[in-house]
């Protein structure tokens, strides 16, 4: 008899297993927010080739790829961007940097729809030669993506530079990351890993 019970139980509770809701994975949280984020850069000199790579080593980033490489799909489909750029023509109003992000940002970016979409800024400059206009072109990505709609995250204190001037500079914090691979490249890496973190806890990925 207490078998015959016993095998009853195991019944229902399967019969009752087999109407139990299943999770839906579609709504599960996704672990996988940095494959939504896509870092670009342009460089005449390699310099902020190099701080794109201490980035994308703090971030954990796949890669990252010239704008000159970029689609417009990609840009588009990207939830998070990080850009960056260094400073060429000293003292312009614009098409600052002297790399693929003069036209891009005049010619490409105006036709995209990046309303609301999450920008992160770095520039590379020389502090002791160009103070007077140092990572000017970081302030013209700010200013263009901003322009545009996009959210820019990751404003960075003006301390332990050693600089004059720079457009990049909004309400008295850098508009990003800034890096001197010429007078200050032994702080670069340690800046980089500084402002992921700070980029991590501000939401951006």
């Amino acid at each position: 008899m207490i078998a015959r019970n016993t095998a009853i139980l195991f019944a229902v509770l399967a019969s009752t297993d087999a109407f139990a809701p299943v999770a839906n994975k579609a709504a599960m949280p996704s672990t996988t927010a940095l494959d939504d984020v896509k870092m670009y850069y342009s460089t005449s000199t390699g310099n902020t080739e190099t701080v794109a790579g201490y980035i994308s080593s703090a971030a954990g980033l796949a890669s990252f790829d010239d704008i000159g490489d970029a689609t417009d799909d990609e840009i588009k489909g990207a939830d998070g961007l990080i850009v960056g750029a260094p400073t060429w023509h000293t003292g312009a109003d614009e098409q600052r940097s002297g790399t693929g992000w003069d036209d891009w940002l005049y010619d490409t970016l105006p036709n995209l729809d990046v309303t609301g979409k999450k920008v992160a800024i770095f520039g590379v400059g020389d502090q002791q030669s160009y103070g007077d206009n140092y990572c000017d072109a970081a302030g013209e990505l700010y200013d263009l993506f901003t322009a545009a709609g996009a959210k820019v995250y990751g404003m960075t204190s003006q301390d332990g530079y050693d600089h004059v001037e720079s457009k990049a500079v909004y309400d008295d914090k850098f508009c990003g990351l800034m890096c001197d691979e010429d007078n200050q490249y032994d702080m670069s890496e340690d800046r980089a890993k500084a402002w992921v973190t700070q980029l991590k806890d501000e939401g951006f990925f």
